[in-house]
Protein backbone atom coordinates (compact mmCIF):
# COMPACT_ATOMS: atom_id res chain seq x y z
CA UNK A 1 0.00 0.00 0.00
CA UNK A 2 1.52 3.06 -1.28
CA UNK A 3 -0.56 5.99 0.73
CA UNK A 4 -1.96 5.11 4.41
CA UNK A 5 -4.41 7.76 5.88
CA UNK A 6 -3.36 8.74 9.19
CA UNK A 7 -6.64 8.57 12.02
CA UNK A 8 -7.04 10.61 14.89
CA UNK A 9 -9.06 9.01 17.41
CA UNK A 10 -9.68 10.69 21.16
CA UNK A 11 -9.94 8.57 24.07
CA UNK A 12 -13.48 8.42 26.26
CA UNK A 13 -12.07 10.49 28.45
CA UNK A 14 -11.83 13.15 26.12
CA UNK A 15 -15.49 12.91 24.66
CA UNK A 16 -16.86 16.81 25.59
CA UNK A 17 -18.37 17.02 28.86
CA UNK A 18 -20.31 20.38 28.00
CA UNK A 19 -21.96 22.10 24.85
CA UNK A 20 -20.93 25.29 23.48
CA UNK A 21 -23.08 27.85 23.45
CA UNK A 22 -22.06 30.11 20.39
CA UNK A 23 -25.56 31.84 21.29
CA UNK A 24 -23.45 33.92 23.93
CA UNK A 25 -20.37 34.29 21.59
CA UNK A 26 -22.40 35.76 18.80
CA UNK A 27 -24.06 37.77 21.17
CA UNK A 28 -27.71 36.35 20.13
CA UNK A 29 -30.54 37.94 21.28
CA UNK A 30 -33.58 37.95 19.06
CA UNK A 31 -36.40 36.15 20.76
CA UNK A 32 -38.62 33.00 18.35
CA UNK A 33 -42.19 34.83 17.26
CA UNK A 34 -45.52 32.77 18.22
CA UNK A 35 -47.30 32.39 14.72
CA UNK A 36 -50.57 33.58 16.93
CA UNK A 37 -49.84 36.52 18.16
CA UNK A 38 -46.21 37.89 16.06
CA UNK A 39 -45.19 38.79 19.74
CA UNK A 40 -42.18 37.00 21.38
CA UNK A 41 -42.92 33.75 22.43
CA UNK A 42 -43.65 32.88 25.96
CA UNK A 43 -41.44 29.62 28.23
CA UNK A 44 -45.07 28.31 28.54
CA UNK A 45 -45.55 28.19 24.35
CA UNK A 46 -42.83 26.93 24.02
CA UNK A 47 -42.89 23.93 26.82
CA UNK A 48 -46.46 22.81 24.61
CA UNK A 49 -44.22 22.04 21.94
CA UNK A 50 -41.07 21.00 23.02
CA UNK A 51 -39.22 19.07 25.83
CA UNK A 52 -38.26 21.28 28.95
CA UNK A 53 -34.54 20.03 28.75
CA UNK A 54 -34.61 21.66 25.43
CA UNK A 55 -36.69 25.15 26.28
CA UNK A 56 -34.34 25.70 28.83
CA UNK A 57 -31.30 25.40 27.07
CA UNK A 58 -32.84 27.71 23.95
CA UNK A 59 -33.61 30.36 26.00
CA UNK A 60 -29.95 30.36 27.58
CA UNK A 61 -28.24 33.15 27.01
CA UNK A 62 -25.85 33.97 29.70
CA UNK A 63 -23.96 30.81 29.83
CA UNK A 64 -20.99 29.84 27.72
CA UNK A 65 -20.56 26.30 28.49
CA UNK A 66 -23.85 24.02 29.34
CA UNK A 67 -22.79 20.59 31.20
CA UNK A 68 -23.66 17.29 29.70
CA UNK A 69 -24.86 14.45 32.19
CA UNK A 70 -22.94 11.92 32.62
CA UNK A 71 -26.03 9.35 31.75
CA UNK A 72 -26.32 11.39 28.54
CA UNK A 73 -22.38 10.46 28.01
CA UNK A 74 -22.47 7.30 28.08
CA UNK A 75 -24.88 7.30 25.50
CA UNK A 76 -22.99 9.68 23.35
CA UNK A 77 -20.38 6.92 24.19
CA UNK A 78 -22.78 3.89 23.68
CA UNK A 79 -23.54 5.46 20.00
CA UNK A 80 -19.51 6.05 19.06
CA UNK A 81 -18.42 8.75 20.23
CA UNK A 82 -15.82 10.25 20.33
CA UNK A 83 -15.69 9.82 16.27
CA UNK A 84 -12.59 9.72 13.77
CA UNK A 85 -10.68 12.57 12.24
CA UNK A 86 -9.60 11.21 9.06
CA UNK A 87 -5.93 12.54 6.93
CA UNK A 88 -7.37 12.61 3.24
CA UNK A 89 -3.88 11.47 1.81
CA UNK A 90 -5.76 9.37 -0.82
CA UNK A 91 -8.19 12.18 -1.64
CA UNK A 92 -4.96 14.89 -1.75
CA UNK A 93 -3.53 12.05 -4.21
CA UNK A 94 -6.59 11.95 -6.78
CA UNK A 95 -6.32 15.70 -6.46
CA UNK A 96 -2.72 16.04 -7.74
CA UNK A 97 -1.72 18.15 -4.64
CA UNK A 98 1.76 18.15 -2.93
CA UNK A 99 0.56 16.89 0.24
CA UNK A 100 3.34 18.82 1.99
CA UNK A 101 1.89 22.21 1.10
CA UNK A 102 -1.94 21.15 0.89
CA UNK A 103 -3.60 19.10 3.61
CA UNK A 104 -6.96 17.89 3.69
CA UNK A 105 -8.67 16.53 6.89
CA UNK A 106 -11.97 15.09 7.58
CA UNK A 107 -14.56 14.15 10.47
CA UNK A 108 -16.68 10.73 9.79
CA UNK A 109 -19.86 11.22 11.83
CA UNK A 110 -20.95 8.39 9.26
CA UNK A 111 -19.80 5.54 11.84
CA UNK A 112 -22.86 6.40 14.45
CA UNK A 113 -25.20 3.63 14.90
CA UNK A 114 -27.92 5.38 11.88
CA UNK A 115 -24.78 6.81 9.86
CA UNK A 116 -24.61 10.85 10.73
CA UNK A 117 -24.54 13.25 12.82
CA UNK A 118 -28.21 13.59 13.89
CA UNK A 119 -27.79 11.17 16.48
CA UNK A 120 -26.02 13.80 18.77
CA UNK A 121 -28.92 15.83 19.42
CA UNK A 122 -31.59 12.86 18.91
CA UNK A 123 -29.80 11.01 22.28
CA UNK A 124 -29.89 15.16 24.04
CA UNK A 125 -33.81 15.55 23.30
CA UNK A 126 -35.37 12.20 23.79
CA UNK A 127 -32.55 12.00 27.07
CA UNK A 128 -34.49 15.24 28.50
CA UNK A 129 -37.87 14.11 26.93
CA UNK A 130 -37.75 10.74 29.39
CA UNK A 131 -36.64 12.72 32.26
CA UNK A 132 -39.89 14.73 31.48
CA UNK A 133 -41.65 11.78 31.71
CA UNK A 134 -43.16 12.18 27.88
CA UNK A 135 -44.22 9.39 25.86
CA UNK A 136 -43.91 10.22 22.76
CA UNK A 137 -41.61 12.34 20.48
CA UNK A 138 -43.15 13.75 17.23
CA UNK A 139 -40.71 15.14 14.09
CA UNK A 140 -40.07 15.35 10.10
CA UNK A 141 -37.50 14.01 8.37
CA UNK A 142 -36.32 14.63 4.97
CA UNK A 143 -33.54 12.70 3.38
CA UNK A 144 -34.53 10.64 6.81
CA UNK A 145 -31.01 11.04 8.59
CA UNK A 146 -32.85 12.64 11.29
CA UNK A 147 -35.65 10.37 11.48
CA UNK A 148 -33.79 7.57 11.76
CA UNK A 149 -31.63 9.04 14.36
CA UNK A 150 -34.72 10.13 16.60
CA UNK A 151 -35.98 6.31 15.88
CA UNK A 152 -33.02 5.29 17.27
CA UNK A 153 -32.61 7.45 20.45
CA UNK A 154 -36.31 7.00 20.97
CA UNK A 155 -35.50 3.06 21.06
CA UNK A 156 -32.77 3.60 23.44
CA UNK A 157 -34.50 5.17 25.87
CA UNK A 158 -37.97 3.66 25.57
CA UNK A 159 -40.44 6.57 23.85
CA UNK A 160 -42.86 6.51 20.71
CA UNK A 161 -41.53 7.96 17.94
CA UNK A 162 -43.50 9.34 15.09
CA UNK A 163 -42.30 10.46 12.23
CA UNK A 164 -43.26 12.38 8.78
CA UNK A 165 -41.13 11.97 6.11
CA UNK A 166 -41.30 14.48 3.29
CA UNK A 167 -42.50 12.20 0.05
CA UNK A 168 -40.33 13.27 -2.40
CA UNK A 169 -37.51 11.27 -0.14
CA UNK A 170 -40.27 8.73 1.53
CA UNK A 171 -40.14 7.24 -2.38
CA UNK A 172 -36.03 7.80 -3.02
CA UNK A 173 -34.85 6.28 0.16
CA UNK A 174 -37.53 3.55 1.29
CA UNK A 175 -34.89 1.78 3.15
CA UNK A 176 -34.25 4.94 5.64
CA UNK A 177 -38.13 4.61 6.50
CA UNK A 178 -37.31 0.51 6.93
CA UNK A 179 -34.82 1.67 8.84
CA UNK A 180 -36.98 3.89 11.27
CA UNK A 181 -39.97 1.05 11.70
CA UNK A 182 -36.92 -1.61 11.82
CA UNK A 183 -36.34 0.59 15.67
CA UNK A 184 -40.12 1.12 16.30
CA UNK A 185 -41.31 4.01 14.53
CA UNK A 186 -44.49 5.08 12.50
CA UNK A 187 -43.29 6.77 9.45
CA UNK A 188 -45.77 8.47 7.63
CA UNK A 189 -45.57 10.05 3.71
CA UNK A 190 -45.44 13.56 4.46
CA UNK A 191 -47.85 15.41 2.92
CA UNK A 192 -50.12 13.08 4.57
CA UNK A 193 -53.76 12.60 5.14
CA UNK A 194 -53.87 12.17 9.02
CA UNK A 195 -53.10 15.87 9.68
CA UNK A 196 -55.37 18.69 8.73
CA UNK A 197 -52.38 20.33 7.25
CA UNK A 198 -51.54 17.30 5.11
CA UNK A 199 -54.90 17.31 4.09
CA UNK A 200 -54.78 20.89 2.68
CA UNK A 201 -51.89 20.60 1.09
CA UNK A 202 -53.16 17.59 -0.76
CA UNK A 203 -55.87 18.99 -1.56
CA UNK A 204 -53.96 21.50 -3.81
CA UNK A 205 -52.15 18.66 -4.92
CA UNK A 206 -52.40 15.28 -5.01
CA UNK A 207 -48.93 14.17 -6.31
CA UNK A 208 -47.49 17.22 -4.15
CA UNK A 209 -43.52 16.20 -3.57
CA UNK A 210 -43.75 17.57 -0.25
CA UNK A 211 -40.99 19.89 1.87
CA UNK A 212 -39.90 19.80 5.34
CA UNK A 213 -41.61 23.16 5.87
CA UNK A 214 -45.11 20.81 5.36
CA UNK A 215 -43.60 17.99 7.22
CA UNK A 216 -42.84 19.90 10.19
CA UNK A 217 -46.62 21.61 10.12
CA UNK A 218 -47.79 18.26 10.06
CA UNK A 219 -45.38 16.83 12.89
CA UNK A 220 -46.44 20.18 15.07
CA UNK A 221 -49.90 19.71 14.20
CA UNK A 222 -49.13 16.16 16.09
CA UNK A 223 -47.93 17.86 19.28
CA UNK A 224 -50.93 19.65 19.70
CA UNK A 225 -53.53 16.81 19.14
CA UNK A 226 -51.96 14.83 21.47
CA UNK A 227 -50.12 17.34 24.29
CA UNK A 228 -50.90 15.59 26.94
CA UNK A 229 -48.45 12.58 26.12
CA UNK A 230 -46.21 14.03 22.85
CA UNK A 231 -43.54 16.77 22.28
CA UNK A 232 -41.72 17.59 19.11
CA UNK A 233 -38.36 17.24 18.42
CA UNK A 234 -36.56 19.10 15.60
CA UNK A 235 -33.04 17.95 13.86
CA UNK A 236 -31.65 21.48 13.22
CA UNK A 237 -32.43 25.17 12.92
CA UNK A 238 -33.26 26.01 17.06
CA UNK A 239 -30.17 27.10 19.14
CA UNK A 240 -30.86 23.99 21.34
CA UNK A 241 -30.07 21.59 18.34
CA UNK A 242 -27.05 23.40 17.03
CA UNK A 243 -25.60 23.29 20.84
CA UNK A 244 -25.76 19.67 20.23
CA UNK A 245 -23.73 19.27 17.48
CA UNK A 246 -20.87 21.66 19.07
CA UNK A 247 -19.69 18.38 20.56
CA UNK A 248 -18.49 17.66 17.20
CA UNK A 249 -16.36 20.58 16.25
CA UNK A 250 -14.62 20.43 19.80
CA UNK A 251 -13.73 16.62 19.43
CA UNK A 252 -12.58 17.88 15.88
CA UNK A 253 -10.11 20.55 17.49
CA UNK A 254 -8.85 18.35 19.98
CA UNK A 255 -7.80 15.91 16.98
CA UNK A 256 -6.24 18.38 14.65
CA UNK A 257 -4.14 19.56 17.65
CA UNK A 258 -2.63 15.82 17.81
CA UNK A 259 -2.48 16.25 14.06
CA UNK A 260 -0.09 19.57 15.18
CA UNK A 261 -2.42 20.95 12.65
CA UNK A 262 -5.12 24.09 12.46
CA UNK A 263 -7.04 24.65 9.74
CA UNK A 264 -7.09 27.26 7.52
CA UNK A 265 -10.49 26.40 5.87
CA UNK A 266 -13.53 24.79 8.17
CA UNK A 267 -16.38 23.65 5.56
CA UNK A 268 -19.77 21.66 6.50
CA UNK A 269 -22.80 21.00 3.96
CA UNK A 270 -25.61 23.66 5.34
CA UNK A 271 -29.38 22.46 5.18
CA UNK A 272 -31.06 24.09 8.29
CA UNK A 273 -27.59 24.56 9.82
CA UNK A 274 -26.84 21.46 12.50
CA UNK A 275 -23.91 19.89 11.10
CA UNK A 276 -22.28 23.29 9.41
CA UNK A 277 -22.69 24.85 12.65
CA UNK A 278 -21.27 21.63 15.60
CA UNK A 279 -18.22 21.24 12.99
CA UNK A 280 -17.48 24.41 13.06
CA UNK A 281 -18.65 25.68 16.36
CA UNK A 282 -14.71 25.61 18.20
CA UNK A 283 -13.28 27.32 15.26
CA UNK A 284 -15.48 30.25 15.32
CA UNK A 285 -15.48 30.75 19.22
CA UNK A 286 -11.48 31.13 17.93
CA UNK A 287 -12.22 33.40 15.72
CA UNK A 288 -14.62 35.09 17.53
CA UNK A 289 -11.77 35.75 20.64
CA UNK A 290 -9.34 36.47 18.12
CA UNK A 291 -7.01 33.87 18.70
CA UNK A 292 -7.16 32.86 15.01
CA UNK A 293 -9.08 33.86 11.96
CA UNK A 294 -9.89 30.09 9.40
CA UNK A 295 -12.34 30.62 6.59
CA UNK A 296 -15.58 29.19 7.30
CA UNK A 297 -17.80 28.19 4.63
CA UNK A 298 -21.07 26.80 4.71
CA UNK A 299 -21.78 24.51 0.95
CA UNK A 300 -25.92 24.61 0.18
CA UNK A 301 -27.58 23.12 -1.96
CA UNK A 302 -28.60 25.59 -5.20
CA UNK A 303 -32.03 24.03 -4.84
CA UNK A 304 -32.75 25.64 -1.77
CA UNK A 305 -29.91 28.61 -1.25
CA UNK A 306 -31.06 30.53 1.27
CA UNK A 307 -27.76 32.00 2.37
CA UNK A 308 -26.71 32.50 -1.06
CA UNK A 309 -29.94 33.86 -2.74
CA UNK A 310 -32.03 34.45 0.16
CA UNK A 311 -33.00 37.51 2.71
CA UNK A 312 -32.28 37.99 6.04
CA UNK A 313 -35.73 38.41 7.59
CA UNK A 314 -38.12 36.82 10.35
CA UNK A 315 -39.53 34.10 8.83
CA UNK A 316 -42.00 30.89 9.85
CA UNK A 317 -40.31 28.11 10.34
CA UNK A 318 -42.82 25.78 8.76
CA UNK A 319 -45.35 25.74 5.55
CA UNK A 320 -48.28 25.79 8.02
CA UNK A 321 -47.59 28.31 10.04
CA UNK A 322 -47.81 26.77 12.95
CA UNK A 323 -44.14 26.81 14.12
CA UNK A 324 -42.11 29.31 16.07
CA UNK A 325 -41.06 32.29 13.70
CA UNK A 326 -37.47 33.72 13.58
CA UNK A 327 -35.00 35.75 12.05
CA UNK A 328 -33.50 34.05 9.49
CA UNK A 329 -31.66 33.55 6.00
CA UNK A 330 -34.79 32.19 4.08
CA UNK A 331 -36.31 32.13 0.45
CA UNK A 332 -39.86 32.21 2.41
CA UNK A 333 -41.70 29.32 3.91
CA UNK A 334 -43.90 28.54 0.95
CA UNK A 335 -40.92 27.90 -1.25
CA UNK A 336 -40.83 24.12 -2.40
CA UNK A 337 -37.58 22.79 -3.43
CA UNK A 338 -37.12 20.98 -6.22
CA UNK A 339 -36.97 17.15 -5.25
CA UNK A 340 -33.27 16.86 -5.03
CA UNK A 341 -31.40 13.58 -3.70
CA UNK A 342 -29.67 15.77 -0.93
CA UNK A 343 -33.03 15.89 0.70
CA UNK A 344 -31.93 17.36 4.33
CA UNK A 345 -30.43 20.33 2.77
CA UNK A 346 -34.42 21.18 1.11
CA UNK A 347 -35.22 23.77 3.90
CA UNK A 348 -36.27 27.04 3.20
CA UNK A 349 -34.45 29.05 5.73
CA UNK A 350 -30.94 29.03 7.82
CA UNK A 351 -30.69 28.27 11.52
CA UNK A 352 -30.77 31.67 13.88
CA UNK A 353 -27.31 31.26 14.83
CA UNK A 354 -25.66 30.47 11.38
CA UNK A 355 -27.75 33.56 10.08
CA UNK A 356 -26.64 35.78 12.23
CA UNK A 357 -22.87 34.72 12.10
CA UNK A 358 -23.46 35.24 8.12
CA UNK A 359 -24.85 38.24 8.61
CA UNK A 360 -21.71 39.45 10.73
CA UNK A 361 -20.01 38.35 7.97
CA UNK A 362 -17.95 35.23 10.08
CA UNK A 363 -18.73 32.57 7.63
CA UNK A 364 -19.19 32.84 4.18
CA UNK A 365 -21.48 30.33 2.04
CA UNK A 366 -21.57 28.62 -1.62
CA UNK A 367 -24.44 26.52 -3.35
CA UNK A 368 -24.01 23.61 -5.90
CA UNK A 369 -26.19 21.20 -7.85
CA UNK A 370 -26.55 18.07 -7.40
CA UNK A 371 -25.03 16.63 -10.72
CA UNK A 372 -21.51 18.48 -9.52
CA UNK A 373 -21.78 17.16 -5.58
CA UNK A 374 -22.28 13.48 -6.59
CA UNK A 375 -19.55 13.64 -9.15
CA UNK A 376 -17.38 14.58 -6.10
CA UNK A 377 -19.14 12.22 -4.12
CA UNK A 378 -18.02 9.61 -6.37
CA UNK A 379 -13.86 10.79 -6.26
CA UNK A 380 -14.15 10.46 -2.53
CA UNK A 381 -15.63 7.44 -2.49
CA UNK A 382 -12.76 5.93 -4.84
CA UNK A 383 -10.07 7.30 -3.12
CA UNK A 384 -11.23 7.48 0.81
CA UNK A 385 -13.20 4.23 0.53
CA UNK A 386 -16.87 5.15 1.95
CA UNK A 387 -19.79 6.50 -0.44
CA UNK A 388 -20.66 9.92 1.63
CA UNK A 389 -24.38 11.01 1.77
CA UNK A 390 -25.21 13.55 -0.86
CA UNK A 391 -25.42 16.01 1.97
CA UNK A 392 -21.73 15.76 2.81
CA UNK A 393 -20.79 15.71 -1.04
CA UNK A 394 -21.80 19.49 -1.11
CA UNK A 395 -19.30 19.43 2.01
CA UNK A 396 -16.21 17.28 -0.09
CA UNK A 397 -17.02 19.45 -3.42
CA UNK A 398 -15.99 22.75 -1.80
CA UNK A 399 -13.09 21.26 -0.09
CA UNK A 400 -11.74 19.77 -3.27
CA UNK A 401 -12.42 23.40 -5.06
CA UNK A 402 -10.69 24.77 -2.00
CA UNK A 403 -7.66 22.67 -2.54
CA UNK A 404 -7.40 22.75 -6.28
CA UNK A 405 -7.09 26.96 -5.73
CA UNK A 406 -4.83 26.47 -3.52
CA UNK A 407 -2.44 24.15 -5.96
CA UNK A 408 -2.98 27.01 -8.77
CA UNK A 409 -1.41 29.70 -6.54
CA UNK A 410 0.96 27.43 -4.79
CA UNK A 411 -0.53 28.35 -1.73
CA UNK A 412 0.07 26.25 1.56
CA UNK A 413 -3.30 25.37 2.99
CA UNK A 414 -4.78 23.09 5.86
CA UNK A 415 -8.37 22.20 4.93
CA UNK A 416 -11.00 20.70 7.07
CA UNK A 417 -14.38 19.47 6.93
CA UNK A 418 -17.28 17.47 8.07
CA UNK A 419 -18.38 14.10 6.68
CA UNK A 420 -21.68 14.21 8.18
CA UNK A 421 -22.82 10.71 7.26
CA UNK A 422 -22.89 7.91 4.61
CA UNK A 423 -24.62 7.59 1.60
CA UNK A 424 -25.38 3.51 1.83
CA UNK A 425 -29.10 4.90 1.94
CA UNK A 426 -28.78 6.99 -0.79
CA UNK A 427 -27.60 4.72 -3.71
CA UNK A 428 -30.46 5.98 -5.98
CA UNK A 429 -28.73 8.98 -6.51
CA UNK A 430 -25.44 7.86 -7.62
CA UNK A 431 -27.55 5.10 -9.77
CA UNK A 432 -29.24 8.30 -11.73
CA UNK A 433 -26.05 9.67 -12.07
CA UNK A 434 -23.78 6.66 -13.14
CA UNK A 435 -26.99 5.81 -15.62
CA UNK A 436 -27.35 9.71 -17.25
CA UNK A 437 -30.46 10.31 -15.52
CA UNK A 438 -29.62 13.01 -12.77
CA UNK A 439 -30.90 16.09 -13.14
CA UNK A 440 -30.56 19.75 -12.44
CA UNK A 441 -33.28 22.11 -11.81
CA UNK A 442 -32.81 25.88 -12.60
CA UNK A 443 -33.88 28.16 -10.02
CA UNK A 444 -35.53 31.58 -11.05
CA UNK A 445 -35.49 34.48 -9.10
CA UNK A 446 -39.09 34.91 -9.63
CA UNK A 447 -40.13 32.06 -7.63
CA UNK A 448 -38.19 32.90 -4.66
CA UNK A 449 -39.01 36.50 -4.97
CA UNK A 450 -42.89 35.44 -5.19
CA UNK A 451 -42.36 33.43 -1.81
CA UNK A 452 -40.18 36.09 -0.10
CA UNK A 453 -42.98 38.81 -0.51
CA UNK A 454 -45.28 36.52 1.86
CA UNK A 455 -43.00 36.82 4.56
CA UNK A 456 -44.37 37.70 7.71
CA UNK A 457 -44.50 41.47 9.21
CA UNK A 458 -43.06 41.90 12.82
CA UNK A 459 -42.48 44.98 14.22
CA UNK A 460 -39.97 45.97 17.00
CA UNK A 461 -37.26 43.74 16.54
CA UNK A 462 -33.94 44.58 14.16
Amino acid sequence: MDVINPMYRLPPEKLPKTYLNLAVHLGYQLPLISPMTLKPATPEEALMIFPAGVVQQEMNFKDKEIPIEDELRAAYYYAQRPTPLHRALRLEKALGVDSDKIKIFYKNESVSPTGSHKTNTALAQVYYAKKQGIKAIATETGAGQWGSALAYACALFGIECRVYMVRASYRQKPYRGILMRTYGAKVVESPSNITDIGKKFLEKDANHPGSLGIAISEAVEDVIKHNDTTRYSLGSVINAVLLHQTIVGQEAKMQMEMAKEYPDVVIGCHGGGSNFFGASSAFLVDKIEGKKNPTIIAAEAAAAPKLTRGVYAFDYGDSGHMAPIAKMYTVGSDFVPAPVHAGGLRYHGAAMLVSLALNKKLISAVAFKQTDIIKAGILFAKSEGFIPAPESCHAILEAINQAKAAKDKKEKKVIFFNCSGHGYFDMAAYGDFLDGKLLDYELSDKSIKESIAKLPKIEGFQ
